[in-house]
């Protein structure tokens, strides 16, 4: 089993590497020319001279940030090289985060921690998922919520497809249901242009909305009504489209801003203007159908990047990748609190080599605005 999941996970990664150095170029995806993508794809709105002000978010983005807080933890059976991809809920007076595992050899897997304030995270101890029925396979990726038409947690994550589990308690990895697919088949657009990646689940009052990637420049979604959740699902449309793929990548999250009609989508990026180094542009809507106005547009003045992040002390990290805004609360409804952002991330040795993406020394950091 062991050697299957190495073998798995370096399959479903091998694009990867690609992750932290220059895309190569592509030609712009027309209607004509794709038939199969739709004509209403929603262009790149152009950007201001400096990010503009939205209600319910702050007039500059800055942020402080410090060692890491949840690093990788090895036992007898498993030996980790990278934590990464955090989801994280406040719970019962408790944080709650599930991330992906990396272990030597490339095996892919999830743990969980779970601590009372961040001042404990680093002791805390890792759950490893694997001991959990079901789990014991390539799962990456997480992103945990309450359901609350069902009164369900639920935890949506990637094993190829979008797959999702459900629990009555989140504090209790060993407990989640065996996974589900939330797809019957592999829709023709997801085929069709190079795959599916980094699910994230929100839901408005009529409708549950998932959103994801494909490592190509474009950023996909599909809905389904709220009493179908989690199937139902319409065929995914292109959001949005960059024909340099590392300025629409993947990692994305959707938030409802508090108190306000604004939604806010981050998406990961890279680019000469980041020295090809993560970070993340964000988008603002009316509605989660869009449309999408770019609100920071590169990392000469990113939602967060190495331009605008300040450490205490020595930088452990020159990247700010694939992570989860603090909410407001735990629900479906994802929304955050504009007046007082932290964002769990990913990050890495600026030393470390990158040349095997499995072997990355992935930590997560907090970041708070300042």
């Amino acid at each position: 089993m062991r050697i299957v999941m190495a073998a798995r996970g370096l399959v479903l990664c091998a694009a990867l590497p690609a992750c932290l150095t220059p895309p190569v170029a592509q030609t712009p995806v027309s209607a004509s020319a794709a038939p199969n993508l739709p004509a209403t794809v929603a262009p790149l709105a152009a950007a201001p001279a400096r990010p503009v002000s939205v209600p319910g978010l702050p007039s500059a983005f800055a942020w402080a940030t410090n060692a890491p807080v949840i690093v990788p933890r090895s036992d007898a059976t498993h030996d980790l090289v990278a934590v990464k991809d955090p989801t994280v809920v406040r719970y019962n007076g408790r944080w709650h985060v599930y991330a992906s595992s990396v272990g030597k050899g490339g095996i892919y897997g999830m743990v969980y921690t779970s601590f009372a304030d961040w001042g404990e995270a680093p002791k805390a101890p890792l759950y490893y998922m694997s001991n959990t029925r079901g789990f014991d396979t390539y799962v990456a990726a997480p992103q945990v919520f309450y359901f609350t038409p069902q009164k369900k947690w639920y935890l949506v994550f990637q094993s190829g497809p979008p797959m999702y589990s459900t629990s009555d308690d989140p504090g209790d990895p060993t407990k989640w249901t065996a996974p589900q697919p939330m797809f019957a088949k592999t829709p023709a657009i997801v085929d069709q242009n190079g795959g599916w990646l980094d699910f994230w689940v929100i839901c408005d009052a009529e409708s549950c909305h998932l959103f994801f990637s494909n490592d190509h420049g474009r950023w996909y979604k599909s809905r389904t009504p709220l009493a179908r959740f989690p199937y139902g699902w319409s065929d995914p449309v292109v959001v949005l489209e960059d024909a340099e793929a590392g300025r629409v990548f993947e990692a994305s999250n959707v938030y409802k801003i508090d108190g306000t009609h604004k939604y806010l989508a981050l998406i990961e990026a890279f680019d000469k203007t980041s020295d090809y180094r993560r970070y993340f542009r964000s988008w603002t809507a009316d509605s989660l159908e869009g449309p999408w106005t770019v609100l920071h547009r590169d990392a000469a003045a990113p939602f967060a990047g190495e331009r605008n992040a300040t450490f205490d002390g020595v930088p452990w990290t020159r990247d700010i990748s694939h992570g989860e805004m603090i909410r407001a609360g735990y629900d479906e409804t994802m929304v955050i609190d504009g007046s007082s952002l932290q964002y769990l991330y990913q990050g890495f040795d600026p030393s470390a080599p990158t040349s095997d993406y499995n072997a990355i020394p992935w930590r997560l950091g907090l970041l708070t605005i300042k």
